[in-house]
């Protein structure tokens, strides 16, 4: 039995992770794959394909094409939700921010630099057209756990996280939503360290075709609105609406998709240069 590990943010997006993992469904082909949570996030996973301390990892697309570019020895081997990541911007309930515009020069609460949090305020910024040196501010919370103490502590101004993950704090009236702003392009990929993928793709293909099984039949699956529901803390007309938005894919993301990332990141000043785009994709 080959022990493997796979990292991802602990959310919704990944419950069929949890589904076949429950069912053991990797156990056929001999894999003892095991999961770990990184409530940081993107920043948190990348470090820790570095470190080799994972294997994979279900992450935000952005975020991978950066730090490989940073040096990450990893490539994505597929996309895994093919659809944007609607990311809330949050303030306190009793914060003076009205909307977007008021929040021009404040301060941005991130889970860490290189994160989604991070890099979806600089896109949110180029759509303003803030300037990005001087209208940007970052305080580092770690995570959502941390956003909810900054805040209402007033530590930070405006948090972006997905939207129906911090649902339930707007519910709650710990957070005011004041816009969204989606990923253009698709959202989670999954990424494998290279030195894995070259000695063990036959088993990261069965990983994949495992995954892929349960996501092409997930929406069907009965009482699955029920399900997420209790897990996640959410109501079920949100999760209803969550899973119409939502679409996974098997697909390869795209070579053009990867240089659109690119331009955009190259446009944040988050990279200083662009590497072909089939240096990201697995071969």
């Amino acid at each position: 039995m080959k022990t493997m590990y796979i990292g991802g943010v602990p959310e919704h997006f990944n419950l069929p992770w949890y589904i076949t993992l429950r069912d053991k469904a990797y156990a056929p082909l001999s894999i003892n794959l095991r999961w770990k949570d990184f409530p940081g996030g993107t920043g948190a996973m990348c470090e820790a394909l570095r470190n080799k301390e994972i294997d994979m990892a279900v992450i935000l697309t952005e975020g991978i094409i950066r730090d490989i570019i940073h040096g990450n020895p990893s490539v994505i081997v597929q996309q895994y939700v093919g659809s944007s990541l609607q990311w809330g911007i949050h303030t306190a309930k009793d914060a003076p921010f009205t909307d977007l515009i008021s929040l021009k020069g404040s301060r941005a609460a991130i889970s860490r630099y290189g994160s989604g949090s991070h890099l979806m305020a600089y896109v949110n910024a180029m759509e303003l057209n803030w300037d990005l040196n001087t209208d940007l501010q970052f305080e580092l919370i770690n995570s959502l756990d941390g956003a909810l103490q900054a805040l209402p502590g007033g530590t930070a101004d405006y948090f972006m996280w997905e939207k129906y993950t911090t649902q339930p704090f707007v519910d709650q009236g710990i957070f005011k939503r004041i816009g969204v702003c989606p990923t253009p392009w698709p959202c989670f990929v999954i990424a494998v360290r290279k030195e894995v993928w070259q000695d063990q793709r036959s088993e990261v293909e069965g990983i994949l075709k495992v995954i892929n099984s349960c996501t092409e039949g997930f929406k069907a699956m009965p009482g699955i609105d029920q399900m997420i529901s209790i897990r996640y803390q959410q109501q079920v007309e949100d999760v209803r609406r969550w899973l119409d938005e939502t679409a996974w894919s098997s697909s390869q993301l795209s070579l053009e998709m990867v240089v659109k990332v690119q331009e955009v990141l190259l446009q944040a000043g988050l990279i200083d240069r662009r590497l072909a785009a089939e240096h990201f994709l697995s071969k």
